[in-house]
């Protein structure tokens, strides 16, 4: 499905990031993991598995570690075909009345989560030129097509990032290079878990129960529509945003 692609999946050292460069590199892509966490077990995991992989120290916010990456997925497997933008601000952050939260914190998140998807294409963009098309994944969030209270720097950055994919999609579109987003619900991830803190079971439960499917979302219930975004099989798909969060948002 993804042999012959390179595929770039930033967040690669944990949690749903790290789903993503394990499936890819089962899917016959050759992946480059990026993270401020050490990406070791990713790759770990991958190579365990007979797959290609490298990973990466990354900072999106910085530009210079951003085309560091780019640069060496270039100069180790020969271009880049595919952009996974998992990278974001979650586990750490606090909630509260949008008039209570962290002016840093806000400015924060929106380094991360906008200007770090911002700098991410910059640097992947040229090198699909040179390869006549790919695919950009952005991941967006249920927060924002929900209107998720009480993190509204949160809800805001994700808002950001589907307006962003749209532009983007309308851009790009005449290089071949397609651009669509996934709008997860609340997974359960140890991100997940750190944004809830002991308060997880009970969010979890609430999701659950606000939802058409009665069960919570796992990493494996989000990789499938995002390997499909990645293929050629979705060539005609761009500028979408994907729910995938067990109908709580019917359009």
């Amino acid at each position: 499905m993804l042999e012959d692609k390179v595929v770039i999946v930033t967040g690669g050292g944990r949690g749903l990031g790290q789903a993503y460069a394990v499936e890819a590199a089962r899917l016959g892509a050759k992946v480059v993991a990026g993270d401020v966490l050490d990406c070791g077990e990713t790759i770990r995991l991958i190579e365990a598995d007979g797959g290609q992989a490298i990973g990466l120290e990354l900072d999106v916010t910085k530009m210079g570690t951003v085309s560091a990456m780019t640069e060496s997925a270039v100069e180790v497997f020969g271009g880049i075909n595919v952009l996974i933008n998992n990278a974001a601000l979650y586990g750490g952050l606090t909630g509260g009345r949008f008039d209570q939260l962290d002016e840093d914190e806000w400015d924060r998140t929106m380094d991360v989560n906008v200007k770090g998807i911002w700098n991410c294409c910059k640097a992947a963009v040229p090198h699909m030129q040179t390869a006549g098309g790919g695919s950009i994944i952005n991941v967006a969030s249920l927060a924002a097509t929900y209107g998720l209270p009480y993190a509204l720097h949160y809800t805001t950055s994700k808002a950001a990032v589907i307006g962003m994919t749209r532009a983007l999609a309308r851009e790009l579109g005449r290089n071949d290079i397609r651009v669509n987003a996934i709008a997860p619900t609340a997974v359960v991830t140890e991100g997940t878990a750190e944004f809830f803190g002991d308060k997880m079971e009970g969010a979890m439960d609430v999701i659950k129960n606000d939802q058409s499917l009665k069960r919570n979302a796992h990493p494996t219930d989000m990789i499938g529509t995002v390997m499909w975004l990645a293929s050629n099989t979705s060539g005609f798909v761009t500028g979408q945003t994907i729910a995938i969060d067990g109908g709580t948002v019917l359009s």
